[in-house]
């Protein structure tokens, strides 16, 4: 059987039970549920369901699961608490259903209404249970013929990636960037304004700049460039504060960080602080850039926008607006801001 991808990591538990949580979500990506592009909480989560509704608390536990142990959602946040060191209020229940469940229950893997088959979506009798087939496949889980038993069982199943992948692929969003690779967004304004930055500002003013961070709506993570950006000393990227697109012109020394605003975000005088405070250590110099996809949108946000920054509307692409300073588009050093 195959090494175990470590799909999250650092997780405030002990090392027993995030080996577990990765095991449960090789098991879900195995059975064809999409999970490359969530959050890693979201993620650790939807294992826990899963892991909840298989009753499996240990790693040599798999051998035991069965399809006659089923919990609704009030008692899987029990379950957590008891057994997954969270501390989760029993008022959320909701979001197991909606989030925590929702794909797996999609797939097939697991079923509603285990208790009461009649039940409304919204019953609070509702419980949750492994569908029959698929337990006695997560049962045989760590045989050493498991992977060519998935095979065997997905193959005249149409799996959940799959139906999903026939959809999504019609309404992704190309992205080419600069150094030639190419990458796909969720639909979204937000997102096509993040193209557009990547696409039509930064080879105008990147000065050959390569983009070393972009997220994406679906996937904080979209493209990331980590070593690059700690050879910059960048700040922590579990820091939760990245800005929307980095990108380094290594011609200039200039790391470009820019704010993609389509409803909210862009660079006040609070965020400016902010993120000059979480580069002190940057060995680049920062550009500080706020992008819009028309003019309208930057009228909306203009009393808002900070002294000694850029702003670039996507409508308007060979321009760019400078908000004050002696210099334009250039770093303005701590000292000169302060």
């Amino acid at each position: 059987m195959s090494e175990i991808p470590q799909y999250i990591d650092n997780l405030n538990k002990p090392q027993e039970l995030q080996k577990l949580i990765n095991e449960a979500l090789y098991i879900i990506d195995k059975l064809g549920v999409p999970i490359e592009r969530m959050s890693q909480r979201r993620m650790e989560r939807m294992a826990m369901a899963f892991l909840a509704l298989a009753n499996v608390k240990k790693s040599s536990e798999w051998s035991l699961v069965d399809s006659f142990h089923s919990l609704r959602t009030r008692e899987i946040i029990k379950y957590w608490n008891n057994n997954f060191y969270e501390k989760i209020c029993e008022s959320s229940y909701d979001d197991i259903r909606r989030k925590d469940l929702k794909l797996t229950v999609l797939a097939g893997i697991i079923i509603p209404s285990a208790r009461h088959p009649t039940a409304a979506r919204n019953d609070g009798t509702r419980a949750f249970a492994l569908s029959p087939e698929y337990a006695l496949l997560i049962k045989a889980f760590r045989s050493k013929s498991w992977e060519d038993d998935v095979k065997n069982f997905l193959a005249n199943k149409v799996t959940l990636e799959e139906r999903l992948s026939d959809k999504r692929d019609l309404s992704l969003i190309p992205v080419y960037f600069p150094s030639g690779k190419t990458s796909e967004f969720s639909p979204g304004k937000h997102n096509e304004l993040q193209k557009a930055i990547i696409e039509e500002f930064l080879p105008r003013y990147g000065y050959g700049a390569e983009v070393l961070y972009v997220g994406d709506a679906a996937n904080k993570f979209l493209h990331l460039e980590k070593e690059r950006l700690e050879e910059l000393n960048f700040f922590e990227l579990s820091h939760g504060e990245l800005p929307d697109v980095i990108a380094y012109s290594k011609q200039k020394n200039w790391l470009y960080l820019i704010e993609a605003v389509h409803s909210s975000g862009p660079i006040s005088p609070i965020r400016l602080l902010e993120l000059k405070k979480l580069t002190e250590q940057c060995t680049a110099d920062i550009i500080f850039v706020t992008a819009f996809l028309s003019r309208n949108t930057f009228r909306q946000f203009a009393p808002d926008i900070a002294w000694e920054t850029e702003v670039w509307i996507a409508e308007a692409p060979d321009h760019v607006v400078h908000f004050d300073g002696e210099k334009f588009l250039g770093p303005y050093s701590q000292k000169q801001s302060a």
